[in-house]
């Protein structure tokens, strides 16, 4: 995919004739900064109504990449609802899919100045308790860490296992990686569950993942189910 020197999105929309400006969440050091054969859907933030959003998919094509361009200053209960119908329809598609065709968050990567991009296609966003989930789903960890994002600076952490049973509240979410780390050292088999306040911006929720996925030790299992209350 050719560069793109931009910090934020301008979509011109064809159907009112108006300029729509999308603020893309910030990240620093993303895995990924070029992808090829994309398609691009937009979720808007309206000034005017702020507890509405708005949806743009009609350029997304079902064989190609997705790109999801999501404005910053949306909340999770915003967000969420639009992604997961978005997800449904490529993964229920019966014609026209390609399985190798992934899907992306794209990102202002503020560390080169150009744009970066977080890969979703497996994740499952789940709108109720994370006990409900795990009572149906196997789960073989030795040790099972819930990370819960209560604010933006508010990280409580729960580890349970034979061996470590902690409940601590942080501030810092390198406070909170590190611990994960020290934990996975006494216990290698472990799956961190990750759930988020549904009142978080997509910005907070993007850094932290964006923290999460740089930060931790790569042979750290993050589950792939989401849960957002």
């Amino acid at each position: 995919m050719k560069k793109l020197p931009i910090l934020l999105l301008l979509l011109i929309c064809s159907s009112c004739i108006k300029e729509r400006l999308l603020y893309l969440p910030e990240i620093q050091n993303s895995k990924i900064s070029e992808i090829a054969d994309v398609s691009h859907a937009y979720l808007f933030y309206d000034e005017t109504e702020k507890d509405s959003v708005d949806l743009n998919r009609k350029n997304l094509i079902g064989t190609t990449n997705w790109l999801i361009n999501v404005d910053k200053r949306l909340t999770l209960n915003q967000a969420i609802p639009n992604i997961i119908y978005l997800q449904n329809k490529k993964r229920n598609a019966k014609m026209h899919k390609n399985e190798d065709a992934k899907t992306y968050y794209t990102c202002n990567d503020t560390s080169i100045q150009n744009l970066g991009f977080i890969e979703f296609t497996q994740v499952f966003y789940h709108e109720r308790p994370l006990r409900d989930v795990l009572n149906y789903k196997s789960h073989d960890e030795l040790l099972s860490i819930t990370l819960n994002a209560v604010t933006a600076e508010s990280f409580a952490l729960n580890a349970t296992s034979n061996k470590i049973n902690h409940s601590e509240v942080y501030q810092n979410l390198n406070d909170v990686i590190s611990k994960i780390e020290e934990f996975y050292v006494t216990e290698n088999s472990t799956m961190v569950y990750l759930l988020f306040d549904s009142e978080l911006n997509f910005q907070d929720y993007i850094r932290i993942k964006s923290k999460l996925e740089t930060g931790l030790n790569p042979e750290i299992q993050v589950s792939k189910d989401e849960f957002i209350y």
